[in-house]
């Protein structure tokens, strides 16, 4: 019998360098996408497909995430004397019982299988998912949810993917495909970041993945990979033919929000998608194409 995928680890520990001087005193996780900041959008998206524990990888400096999901009592007493009851609706939906939301510390960034090794122990021996706040994804039913929906047909390891342009392989995990129904694509092998010319398909993992607790067997090694860290592409890799393991077509459009463009564009899709402000986003958009 599948055990229920409960918990989701959240690596937050990067620097978010591509953003300063914005993140210079601020995680890029708090950076904001609209409304909320790109860390609730993966927690909303986490809560959606019923995620109970939230895990997160933090490093030096990541204390706004914590206090983010913690209660401001100040704040609500404020909204309650002032019958703000849809800023108060609006607040409880930032808060984490205590309990359900859990730390790790990455002290050295040493890659995303490291990060990811760093919360063995808070997941123990149960498959889990892995959310990165960076990839955002615009969809009807959650990115997350659909996967697990999948898991719970298919079981194994399973990770959202994209294809991608043939010249940008080196830029991403890309599979190596034994059958594809259009779907779901069978993996026989993973690639951290092959040259075009090398690259055996175009089908991208994004940060998005349902893993077997095996992969912390593999992590153990701490072997050294691409670009010098330990990556969790290579211990994934090592698992296949252990597990079944997948690459899932998933249905809704993704954004880099760890790149400038790309976070700008998340902002206009996710503002236009937005029911409250949409049309007035535009209206305001469409003056400088007139």
């Amino acid at each position: 019998m599948k055990q229920r995928i409960r918990k989701a680890v959240f690596p937050v520990a990067g620097l978010g360098t591509r953003f300063l001087p914005a993140t210079k005193a601020m995680p890029k996780e708090m950076l904001t996408l609209v409304d909320r900041p790109l860390i609730q959008h993966a927690v909303d998206e986490a809560r959606a497909a019923g995620i109970e524990q939230f895990i997160f990888v933090t490093s030096r400096g990541k204390g706004a995430l914590e206090d983010h999901f913690d209660s401001n009592n100040d704040l609500k007493r404020t909204l309650e004397a002032r019958d703000k009851q849809r800023e108060l609706a609006v607040l409880q939906t930032t808060e984490i019982p205590s309990g359900d939301l859990l730390f790790a510390r990455q002290r050295d960034p040493l890659g995303l299988g490291h990060a990811i090794w760093c919360a063995r122990h808070l997941v123990g021996r149960e498959p889990f998912a892995i959310m990165l706040p960076d990839d955002v994804v615009l969809a009807k039913t959650p990115c997350l949810k659909q996967m697990i929906e999948t898991y719970d047909e298919i079981g194994g390891n399973i990770v959202a993917v994209v294809d991608v342009p043939r010249e940008h392989t080196n830029r991403y995990g890309i599979l190596d495909v034994e059958g594809d129904d259009g779907k779901l694509a069978k993996i026989k092998g993973l690639v951290e970041k092959p040259s075009p010319e090398l690259a055996p398909s175009t089908l991208s993992i994004i940060g998005r993945y349902i893993l077997q607790p095996e992969i912390f067997d593999e992590l153990e090694s701490r072997r050294i990979g691409a670009g010098g860290e330990i990556q969790l592409t290579d211990s994934m890799a090592r698992l296949i033919g252990r597990h079944p393991f997948h690459g899932m077509r998933y249905e809704g459009t993704r954004y880099d929000c760890g790149d400038k463009i790309g976070f700008i564009e998340a902002n206009v899709a996710f503002s236009l998608a937005n029911a409250d402000i949409g049309g007035k986003v535009h209206e305001a958009l469409a003056k400088y194409f007139a």
